[in-house]
């Protein structure tokens, strides 16, 4: 079997047509970790006036060589001051107030001395003291959130902020996942055969695919059976926009899965791919809709999830990647298992603004050691003209807490 190569199986991913327009309003209260459909661009200033950044006194910079500047009253902050300060008058004024027309500086409390209805000055202050300007946090028209962006936070208290009650974003596309395999035993199921066992590949990839932004239909498990597979598979192409599979996709006598796709009336847009693991990858569509017939081993799956099918997800979503690579520099020397594109899992540090890996506690083996995506793990990514690496060579890296 010809194998394409990564990089053109990535190009040919990249220029499958994916509906990525729509969209629905979600309030607020339920917009975290949802994806932006539109640029959130600022109506007005912010702030709108110059405001009190401290609780002090209104004045006239150049009235702090007086000996006393008399006090007019108070500004509480919500109030509409509309007292104009003259030379000599100041206004005590309260943070986030908005400062009286004529003044250009607030001397804090702590800086004067009040006695009489008036204020002496014991330290004077700079030109514009605890004074936000007009437009410091944004001005009218800046673009304050960009299209595609994952609402954390920030972006929850920003859009409060512009008083967004309701938020347009990303309709989650549906992702169906379903693991095949007569050895699989699905979560909860008793089983007296010792050849079978426990499945993960469904639950990991629901996990990462809602970590992505998506919502998972979980299918569970099916056995080897022909017409139960291809049951399955009608079924969550009713509803899915992506159906991602594992297992049944290499050349043994059981693997129906890459036989029963042609039979659902999808194109085959690629089977095979140059890449270590996950060489039996199979990525086909129907209509608006794809699968992704990923192999059975649980690194393998994974891996092959990330990058496959985290791209079409992103797409749907609006978003410009999937996921961060990064240059990094190994800490060890590395030896290549093999001459395809490897996905070796490891360990990424960061020491003075510069990314680094390292192996330790990652097991060299077969596809299925799932334990090596523990703790802050990465994939490093050799092609397939690399060799052997030295220590202090850069590597790209792709970042695994970053969907």
């Amino acid at each position: 079997m010809k194998l394409l190569s990564y990089e053109t199986s990535q190009n040919m991913l990249d220029l499958l047509h994916v509906n990525n327009t729509r969209s629905e309003n979600v309030a607020l209260s339920s917009s975290l970790g949802r994806i932006l459909a539109e640029d959130i661009v600022a109506k007005y200033n912010d702030p709108q006036f110059a405001t009190a950044s401290m609780d002090g006194y209104a004045v006239l910079h150049s009235d702090l060589d007086n000996e006393s500047i008399e006090i007019l009253g108070t500004n509480p902050a919500g109030s509409d001051e509309q007292r104009v300060l003259s030379s000599g008058e100041c206004i005590k004024t309260f943070t986030g107030s908005k400062m009286p027309e004529g003044s250009d500086t607030l001397i804090q409390i702590e800086n004067v001395r009040v006695q009489d209805g008036k204020i002496f000055i014991e330290e004077a202050v700079p030109f514009g003291s605890s004074v936000r300007p007009i437009g410091e946090g944004y001005k009218a028209g800046d673009i304050l959130i960009k299209k595609g962006t994952k609402i954390g936070f920030a972006q929850v208290g920003v859009l409060a902020g512009l008083n967004k009650v309701m938020v347009k974003v990303a309709l989650r596309p549906r992702v169906a996942v379903i693991a095949t395999g007569s050895e699989i035993l699905d979560l909860g199921v008793e089983s007296d055969n010792p050849a079978q066992i426990r499945s993960s590949n469904n639950y990991t990839l629901g996990a990462l695919f809602e970590q992505a932004g998506a919502e998972v239909i979980q299918l569970g498990t099916v056995g080897d059976d022909r017409d139960s597979i291809m049951q399955t598979f009608e079924n969550a192409l009713s509803s899915a926009d992506i159906l991602v599979s594992t297992g049944g996709v290499s050349v043994g006598d059981f693997d129906f899965v890459k036989d029963i796709v042609p039979r659902l009336g999808a194109e085959i847009v690629y089977k095979g791919v140059a890449i270590k693991p996950g060489k039996h990858i199979l990525v086909a569509s129907r209509e608006n809709k794809f699968i992704l017939a990923l192999p059975g081993f649980a690194y393998s799956s994974t891996v092959t999830a990330i990058l496959y099918a985290l791209p079409l997800v992103a797409k749907m979503l609006g978003r410009d990647k999937a996921y961060t690579t990064v240059a990094a520099k190994l800490s060890e020397d590395f030896k290549k298992r093999s001459r395809l594109t490897e996905f070796t899992a490891c360990n990424v540090s960061v020491e003075d603004g510069e990314y680094f890996v390292d192996f330790e506690g990652k097991k060299v083996g077969s596809s299925a050691i799932l334990t090596n995506l523990l703790n802050s793990s990465a994939l490093m990514v050799t092609g397939e003209d690399d060799g052997n690496l030295e220590k202090g060579t850069y590597v790209n890296v792709i970042l695994l807490e970053s969907f």
